[in-house]
């Protein structure tokens, strides 16, 4: 598979990763351990060596990377892995020790993720959402602690404007502390409001780009259509307006766009996708294994030339 670095870390990661927020989620396959493995050993076996998860993804705190690290007993080395910390609208049972992005959180959290996934290094850890009272500072001086000690790789952040990017970057200049070398935000066709302040934040700072719902929640699988959504999915079971209020117009023509050059809708989106440059990976989730497969499949296929991006823009116009 093809390989992209995130940001300037000189990590290589598949362009198709495997993101991780189905592993422990009531009512899925990878609900269970067998699941979970089933779903990451097919990823590992296609090729995909990016994982993403968060110590809040799971139908209790911590599952996912608990399942993650598990599946990955025996394949550590074939994976870099992803986590994160410190979300803010979450439940946590690190609540009582301060901020989530302090200095003493972050200490605890990482220990916590560590024991989780079974490893004595994160390749990428993320800040999952900004810390609206603790200094960015504060947050690069722990987490460059972190680094120092080899217990993390390298450092990200999620869901920041393109503002406290670039207020973050200045930051880690003027301390001499590790930098961000990633920036993880929602994506997609039906939501490129990144494309206004974040992406342009990302290449002038020379970040890896990471979209979170890169595939809409699974809208642009190509197994949905005005009438039809497979009573499995996550849109069918929690985000049924999603499919209500799609604009079934526009994804039909993008349909019509890609038949007429012998694809299919998905790898159509991952094609759009990965005409970013600062894109590093599609994280595109699963939960079973024939979907790691097709987007691996995907992810590896067509590219748009320059006429064809602009034109499925058209059908999409960023808000």
């Amino acid at each position: 598979m093809q390989t992209r670095e995130l940001g300037t870390s000189g990590i290589l990661v598949s362009v198709v990763g495997l993101g991780c927020n189905n592993l422990g989620r009531s009512g899925t396959r990878t609900e269970t351990q067998e699941g979970a493995t089933a779903v990451v050993h097919a990823a590992l076996d296609a090729g995909v060596t990016l994982f993403d998860t968060a110590d809040m993804y799971g139908a209790t705190f911590g599952l996912s990377e608990t399942l993650l690290g598990q599946a990955l007993r025996g394949r550590r080395d074939e994976a870099v892995v992803a986590t994160k910390f410190g979300h803010q609208q979450f439940p946590t049972p690190l609540a009582d020790i301060g901020p989530r992005g302090g200095r003493a959180y972050i200490r605890a959290a990482v220990e916590g993720s560590l024991a989780r996934l079974q490893t004595d290094r994160i390749d990428l850890y993320q800040l999952h959402t900004p810390d609206p009272v603790t200094p960015i500072e504060e947050t690069l001086g722990a987490l460059d602690e972190l680094v120092r000690e080899g217990k993390v790789r390298a450092i990200g952040h999620s869901n920041l404007d393109g503002d406290a990017i670039r207020a973050a970057d200045d930051a880690a200049t003027e301390l001499g502390t590790a930098r961000f070398v990633t920036a993880q935000n929602e994506y997609s066709l039906l939501a490129r409001g990144a494309e206004a302040d974040v992406l342009p934040a990302v290449r002038e700072r020379g970040l890896g780009f990471l979209p979170f719902f890169p595939l809409a929640n699974g809208l642009f699988t190509g197994k949905f259509s005005r009438a039809e959504r497979p009573a499995d999915s996550r849109i069918a079971r929690q985000r049924p307006h999603i499919a209500d209020q799609a604009p079934w117009d526009a994804i039909e023509a993008f349909e019509a766009f890609a038949a007429e050059r012998g694809i299919g809708i998905l790898e159509a989106t991952f094609g759009w996708l990965l005409s970013r440059p600062e894109l590093s990976s599609v994280i595109a989730g699963a939960t079973k294994p024939e979907q790691v497969v097709a987007n691996v499949r995907a992810g590896d296929g067509w590219r748009p030339t320059s006429d064809e991006v602009a034109a499925i823009d058209a059908l999409f116009p960023a808000a």
